[in-house]
């Protein structure tokens, strides 16, 4: 056998088009149909601008979360609680004399960090 036959054997597989009955494919078909996803309807509805607002931030459980976290802020900043005040005091003193805030540096310059060269 020469590559010529093997191609004429592959030729003849080509055009032989096997039938299918009838039946068959339109059993195929209606299946087909009946598994096709059917694309969802959408109207365009103006929605109110405080639930737009809040199912853009996530729902309710974000918002709920947002309310929570801001109210500790805030009372933690009104009511500072008593290791906040120590910390602060211990920070910054503040001179009754003359009234004068001695300035404590938490993040040094960035030069001390930079090699020269």
């Amino acid at each position: 056998m020469r590559d010529t036959d093997l191609d004429g054997l592959f030729a003849m597989a080509r055009d032989a088009v096997p039938d299918a009955p009838d039946a068959l494919l339109a059993r195929v078909f209606a299946d087909a149909e009946r598994h096709r996803p059917v694309p969802a309807l959408r109207v365009a509805q103006r929605r109110p601008f405080w639930r737009a607002l809040l199912a853009d931030l996530g729902g309710g459980g974000a918002v709920a979360g947002l309310a929570t976290a801001t109210l500790a802020g805030v009372w933690i900043g009104f009511a500072q609680p008593a290791p906040v005040t120590t910390l602060t005091d211990a920070l910054w003193s503040v001179s009754t004399d003359d009234d004068t805030l001695e300035v404590v540096d938490l993040i040094p310059s960035l030069d001390a960090f930079l090699p020269e060269g």
